[in-house]
């Protein structure tokens, strides 16, 4: 009986391959400021990224998303389409610099560029007034598919951030 226990774990140790399977997690959670080279305008494709040391998450806004009048039901724009989600791998820490300098510095270098293979971008927009509003950005069931064709799914980027456009 001890051979056979001894067979069976055996197969059980040396038949069993990982397959090199390695989770990523795409987490932007602490990051609270949400980025942009330019100023952020209504009825416009706007750019936004957040970066976490080495990572960055950018987002390709539609123009359809950031309206200067507040909503009573979310403006959504599926991914990909007309919006697009982004995760960037770099050599080192980046800053707002590598996106907003032309040209971009020589470092750090991209090691891996990883876009959405599916997901929504949902923002409500709020008024205090009537010239300033505020955008609360959230992400929807985003997926990432890398190179090695494994999926990343993300759950910690549901709330991406607020940024704020004005009429003045």
């Amino acid at each position: 009986m001890k051979k056979y226990l001894l067979i069976g774990c055996s197969i059980l140790f040396f038949g069993c391959n990982d397959g090199d399977l390695q989770i990523e997690t795409v987490d932007f959670d602490s990051i609270e400021t949400v980025q942009s080279c330019n100023t952020i305008s209504a009825s416009t494709e706007n750019v936004l990224f957040k970066i976490n040391g080495d990572e960055a998450l950018i987002l390709t806004l539609a123009s359809s998303l950031i309206q200067n009048s507040a909503t009573t039901t979310d403006r959504e724009s599926a991914v990909p389409g007309s919006s697009q989600v982004t995760y960037r791998i770099f050599s080192e820490t980046v800053t707002s610099s590598y996106f907003c300098d032309s040209p971009p510095p020589i470092t750090p270098t991209v090691s891996e560029e990883i876009e959405a293979e599916g997901g929504t971008i949902f923002v409500t927009t709020t008024t205090e007034n009537d010239t300033l509003f505020t955008h609360t950005i959230q992400l929807s069931g985003v997926t990432f598919l890398n190179e090695n064709g494994s999926r990343i799914t993300d759950l910690q980027i549901n709330e991406f951030g607020t940024v704020t456009t004005s009429t003045e």
